[in-house]
């Protein structure tokens, strides 16, 4: 079983920085993790991903740029650091966690966090 915590979000200033951490547990050797974030009334979205083996990394072209997906060397938490972050970015940011490489489809997700609150002030 895998299970998935999300923490650090919160409410920022217009251009201030976040950083989201999500704790892995179970067995994950070789698999694909990644956030997805889901604003009010929108469907649910890819942000970034990130292979377990080799530290891949893909992201959203609304976030190029401006954030960044990392993991520990244990494979145990998975960070996002959202910087310059706009209103636009205001979402509930979600962790996955799955056996194929997670795509912009949420249905490519195995595992979903409980989910985290970034709200973004103008």
């Amino acid at each position: 079983q895998v299970q998935l915590v999300e923490s650090g979000g919160g409410l920022v200033q217009s251009g201030g920085s976040l950083r989201l951490s999500c704790a892995v547990s179970g067995r994950t050797f070789s698999w694909y993790m990644g956030w997805f974030r889901q604003a009010p009334g929108k469907e649910r979205e890819f942000v970034a991903t990130i292979s377990w083996i080799g530290s891949s990394t893909d992201y959203a072209d609304s976030v190029k740029g401006r954030y960044t997906i990392s993991k520990n060397n244990a494979k145990t938490t998975m960070y996002l650091q959202m910087n310059s972050l706009k209103p636009a970015d205001t979402a509930v940011y979600y962790c996955a966690a799955a056996r194929r490489k997670i795509t912009a489809s949420p249905a490519s997700a195995d595992y979903w966090g409980q989910g985290t609150q970034v709200t973004v002030s103008s």
